[in-house]
């Protein structure tokens, strides 16, 4: 993957009700030079790389634990390097060795990271019931040759291994003595770090503070702490950042106009490709939706320029399935290119389904929520009704998990928004069997699509590969279980004198961060 206004016053004046979020005391302003302020969207809810779920779970790990390798920013073209190991090098096309860097200590008395915390790490993600699971999904095991050496044994050939299982998310090291200790796993307090950062305190859903670890033996980052600022909605973190609440935020793509005529002083923006996918997921598995003419009658009234001109300002194109445009694997079209509603009503009259009522799910933030509205509306001309059903981050996420009871199997249609990967398989391995009550909220189970997803994962040919995943993208597309919404670019505001690094998932790495 390749990867007029014065605003000020408008701060003062029309945004004053926004403007009070950046006044709270939770908004402490800090000294100039010697700390990071980034704004996120929603609070950490699991920090053991086990359980990782969204943004925050894996920024504050990618500060406090380390991985083999670590990841530039995408615009460079994702390019890995050597990070927790000193070396590492293929052996052969199965066997990838490593040793790791001198002077790795965990915080607790734990020692030193080995190798065989480094066994102990993947080898507990690998074939359990994980999120992360695939990442190790070639992974035969971890030969430990003494603390610092071992050699990770494929099970066959994966070329994209040491991108997509080793710099973030499983691939975040953590301290086998330390976590059997704590009963095998944790969520909210990391029981012995080893990064540049330590944890330093934590004001739930306002703000998390990383301070620097004294014991770090690494490159020393260029900032002391690190302050995340929680901030759900993008107008109230625009102005909030324009009030000098923080020194970096990403923003909706609604801005990208107002932006460009109009920065702040003293700051510069990203305007870039992004690989963050959105989608309508559709439970194929809901009573209301098992019969598929209902699910198409869905498909054919869906609007899909309205959502791209209400919803991203007529900035994107709509997408053809979750691999990017940027990637070279995109599909050509869409199965259904166009709207259709006289065939929506008409599937819905032999499906019997007439004057049916659904409920959408989605999240509160201004896009989610004007996406649902639009959709909304479209539904309704075709007799279907759709009640929306605003969602806060944490309860979101647990509808379609199956550990927070049976709910999942009778969710209706959710507005889904994931962040990419590198290779195509990152974006579709989501839609496997596996991921049923995990993160395939559409109940996709189709032997053909699993079965070209392993094919992918060791298929070295890029043209068979391509055919191979347009093949995957038109089985999601014929199931009714899914409407492809848009790649969103990704677009950020920050001080110009900090240069940011954003990795292949669009989340900031705030360890890479630099001033000018």
């Amino acid at each position: 993957m390749h990867w007029s206004t014065d605003r000020r016053g408008f701060l003062k004046a029309a945004g004053a009700g926004l403007a009070a979020a950046a006044a709270l005391p939770r908004f402490a302003w800090a000294a100039e030079g010697a700390t990071l302020r980034l704004r996120v969207v929603a609070d950490f809810q699991v920090l053991d790389p086990y359980g990782i779920i969204g943004e925050l779970d894996d920024i504050i790990p990618r500060c406090t634990n380390v991985t083999l390798v670590r990841l530039g920013d995408m615009r460079d073209g994702n390019q890995w390097r050597p990070w927790a190991a000193e070396k590492i090098e293929w052996l052969d096309a199965t066997r990838l060795a490593f040793t790791l860097r001198e002077g790795l200590k965990w915080t607790g008395d734990f020692g030193p990271v080995t190798a065989a915390d480094v066994k102990f790490s993947f080898e507990r993600i690998a074939g359990s019931d994980s999120a992360w699971a695939y990442q190790f999904e070639k992974l035969k095991e971890v030969e430990v040759i003494d603390d610092r050496s071992g050699v990770i044994h494929l099970t066959e050939p994966f070329a994209p291994f040491p991108v997509i299982a080793l710099p973030y998310y499983g691939g975040h090291i953590v301290c086998q003595k330390a976590v059997e200790a704590a009963g095998g796993s944790y969520t909210t307090e990391i029981p012995a770090q080893c990064g540049p950062y330590l944890f330093d305190t934590w004001e739930q859903n306002q703000k998390v503070t990383l301070k620097a670890n004294p014991d770090w033996t690494g490159e020393k980052p260029a900032f002391d702490r690190v302050e995340f600022y929680i901030v759900t909605d993008d107008q109230a973190a625009e102005l909030a950042y324009e009030a000098d609440a923080f020194d970096f935020t990403r923003v909706a793509v609604g801005a990208a106009a107002q932006l460009k005529s109009a920065l702040p002083a003293g700051a510069a923006m990203i305007e870039a490709p992004g690989t963050r996918y959105a989608w309508l997921t559709i439970n194929m598995n809901a009573e209301p939706l098992k019969d598929i003419r209902v699910r198409q009658a869905i498909q054919y009234a869906y609007d899909g320029q309205a959502v791209l001109d209400g919803a991203y300002d007529g900035l994107v194109a709509r997408s053809t399935g979750v691999v990017p445009p940027t990637s070279g694997f995109a599909r050509p079209a869409n199965l259904i290119a166009a709207r259709d509603v006289e065939k929506a009503k008409a599937l819905l009259a032999e499906a019997g389904a007439e004057g049916i009522e659904l409920n959408l799910y989605a999240l509160t933030d201004n896009t989610s929520q004007t996406i649902a509205q639009i959709v909304q509306a479209n539904l309704a001309e075709a007799g279907i009704t759709l009640n929306i059903q605003p969602v806060e981050d944490a309860a979101y996420w647990a509808l379609g998990d199956k550990t927070a009871g049976d709910g999942y199997k009778s969710v209706e249609l959710v507005l889904m928004n994931f962040a990419g990967g590198i290779d195509p398989t990152e974006n579709l391995v989501w839609f496997r069997p596996d991921q049923i009550g995990i993160y395939n909220w559409s109940f996709f189970d189709n032997p053909e699509y699993e079965s070209l997803y392993q094919a992918s994962t060791t298929e070295q040919d890029a043209g068979k590969r391509r055919a191979m995943f347009n093949r995957m993208e038109d089985l999601m597309e014929e199931s009714g279980g899914f409407i492809f919404i848009c790649f969103e670019p990704y677009l950020a505001i920050h001080d110009a004198d900090i240069v940011p690094v954003i990795l292949a998932d669009g989340h900031p790495d705030p360890v890479a961060f630099r001033r000018v």
